[in-house]
């Protein structure tokens, strides 16, 4: 469990991604030390946020725009990539319908998956095959978000090298056949502010999000610069906020790189409430294992609680259809 951490730490990524295609990188003290960060951080709280990463600001700021220009639209034209079983769960879902432990959340969403085409996880992935369903309003979401994407992608691996060096001395650790053709996940959503009579749908919940901890191995959340509405609850049960920090993304670790480590990382819960005047707007990335792989505590882990695995293995992707398929009120 996580430790009773007031603060969330800030980690200065750009040594690593220096060093990304070097392959003597776990060998560089500058290396190194963002690895003891990112160690530390992982175990007392399992957030941090990432600074030096070398994506733009004008990209990052221009995604939250087009997400509250896509947000602002009548509830009709939203619902025209309306999220179901016959998209693969892609899409838009309106206020309400994305529920967490039973409870309907008071936020807006598109939901995004790599693409998953007929047949290519058999039938653990009949559940998600499809496309993304990208909205035509604003004109230029698609290719924005899509560029986005894929230096999201690259920006989460190389983190996870770091992640990698230090639990085993390997940047390498965690390709193959545990994350060498990883599953991604998108949410870009909209929290309304609890003062906003204009909703489609008015909840007597005011939890933007409900408390969970996520999916996979890696979380990158792009949140507006000027909303506190994130919040990480530390081992005594404290909810600690995650206060916006311009030009940081705000990173945590999933159930999986959870088992991987064998709990010696954890994966926190977290919630989101927006009590702000100001509806908000929140990206988050998603960095999964293999759709396929078989995710159980990576030996040299064991080694350090005492050749115990403390934690059951798991397939990813029953998983991930496990929740996704408890997440929606369709």
């Amino acid at each position: 469990m996580a430790s009773n951490f007031k603060t969330i730490p800030i980690i200065d990524i750009s040594p690593l991604l220096k060093k990304r295609d070097d392959p003597n990188m776990s060998e560089d003290k500058g290396v190194l030390e963002v690895c003891n960060l990112l160690d530390r951080a992982c175990k007392e709280a399992g957030f941090f946020y990432v600074k030096g990463h070398g994506i733009p600001d004008s990209l990052i700021n221009a995604v939250k725009d087009v997400t509250r220009d896509f947000f602002d639209l009548p509830y009709e034209e939203k619902n025209k990539i309306k999220l179901s079983a016959v998209t693969g769960y892609r899409g838009y879902q309106r206020i309400g319908e994305n529920i967490t432990l039973g409870v309907p959340d008071m936020h807006e969403a598109i939901d995004c998956y790599r693409e998953v085409t007929p047949g290519m996880y058999g039938a653990l992935g009949k559940s998600l095959e499809g496309s993304n369903m990208w909205p035509s309003n604003p004109s230029n979401f698609k290719l924005l978000m899509e560029e986005y994407l894929g230096l999201l992608i690259d920006l989460s691996r190389r983190i996870m090298q770091g992640i990698s060096i230090a639990l085993s001395g390997s940047p390498n650790m965690f390709e193959g056949e545990r994350a060498g053709d990883p599953f991604w996940v998108m949410r870009i959503i909209g929290y309304p502010a609890l003062s906003d009579s204009t909703n489609a749908m008015k909840l007597d919940n005011d939890i933007g999000c409900g408390a969970h901890t996520d999916y996979g191995l890696l979380t990158l959340v792009n949140q507006d610069d000027d909303i506190t509405a994130l919040q990480v609850r530390n081992r005594s049960g404290e909810w600690i906020s995650a206060v916006p920090i311009p030009g940081t993304f705000v990173c945590n670790i999933g159930d999986m790189l959870k088992i991987l480590s064998n709990g010696l990382y954890e994966s926190t819960l977290h919630r989101v409430i927006n009590s702000s005047p100001k509806y908000r707007v929140s990206v988050a990335f998603f960095l999964e294992p293999n759709f396929d792989a078989a995710i159980e505590p990576l030996e040299c882990c064991v080694q350090h609680t005492g050749g115990i695995a403390k934690l059951e293995r798991a397939v990813y992707g029953e998983h991930l259809v496990r929740k996704v398929l408890t997440n929606f009120i369709m």
